[in-house]
C-alpha cells in the first residue's frame, strides 16, 4: 500500500516493548527501513503465572477489500481494524 509493507512483529520483548504479540511493523519497501511500530492491542500480564503462556500473538492480518485498512486478528480470535494513515484501532 503506497509503497510501504505492513508486516507483523511476534517477539517484542527481545526489542525491549512491553510485550510479545499485538505488533504491526510499517517498512518502506525501497529502502527496507523500518518506519514505525505500532501495538495494536495490550496484554495485562499477570506476574503469578508465566509470561509466555500469556502471550498472545496476530494470527492474521489482510487489507480490508475497500479501503486501505488492516483486519487483523489474534490467536484468542479478537478482531481488530487498524488505519495505517491515522493509527486508528478499532475493536470488533
Amino acid at each position: 500500500m503506497g509503497g510501504v509493507r505492513y508486516d507483523v512483529l511476534h517477539w517484542g520483548k527481545r526489542r525491549d516493548l512491553p510485550q510479545n504479540g499485538g505488533y504491526v511493523v510499517a517498512v518502506d519497501v525501497a529502502s527496507g527501513r523500518e518506519l514505525w511500530v505500532q501495538r495494536i492491542y495490550e496484554l495485562g500480564y499477570d506476574a503469578a503465572m508465566e509470561s509466555d503462556v500469556q502471550d498472545r500473538f496476530i494470527s492474521s492480518m489482510s487489507k480490508t477489500f475497500f479501503g486501505s485498512k488492516l483486519d487483523i486478528e489474534d490467536e484468542a480470535g479478537n478482531r481488530f481494524l487498524f488505519d495505517p494513515a491515522t493509527r486508528a484501532i478499532e475493536a470488533r
